[in-house]
């Protein structure tokens, strides 16, 4: 699925097409790739979460054709937010991919499917589970404003977004 939301050639041919656009961002590199997709694109869904995972798998058990979950883990290094089973719940949903201001764990396995992730780093303790979290709010992190709604473009090269 993750393939079939990517219409672009890349974040670089974006920020040189779209150079001048005011709306154009580009995130700060802190992330490392560890999905199966390398590239991928798409509506930004957003989740604001702090080392419980309750909303990720809540969010990632809806269809996510088309759609990219932006969460906002307020970087914590501490747990992991998605492992292999959220990661496989995201595929059979068709989420095209997970940008996590966190960390992730089953790094091994996520790197199997067919699903664009971009984390921090990985940690294989799993997050506390108390359903706490805010869904579809703007979120900050890495010089970046993620609205619901925008465009999301991840690839080797770095995370762009574009208005709507």
């Amino acid at each position: 699925m993750a393939s079939e939301a990517l219409d672009f050639q890349g974040t670089a041919d974006l920020c040189d097409e779209y150079e001048d656009h005011p709306g154009l961002q580009v995130a700060e590199p802190l992330f490392r790739d560890f999905g199966g997709e390398r590239a991928f694109s798409g509506e930004i869904v957003t989740l604001k979460c702090f080392e419980d995972n309750t909303k990720v798998r809540e969010m990632l058990g809806e269809d996510g054709r088309g759609k990219v979950l932006v969460v906002d883990a307020g970087g914590s290094l501490r747990c992991a937010m998605l492992g292999d089973q959220l990661a496989m719940l995201a595929v059979k949903n068709g989420w095209a991919g997970v940008v996590m201001y966190g960390c992730i764990r089953d790094s091994r396995a996520c790197a199997g499917m067919p699903l664009g992730v971009k984390a921090l780093a990985t940690h294989p303790l799993k997050s506390r589970k108390q359903g706490v979290g805010q869904e579809n709010v703007p979120v900050k992190f890495a010089g970046v404003s993620f609205r619901p709604g925008d465009r999301l473009f991840a690839d080797e090269d770095g995370i762009v977004v574009l208005p709507a």
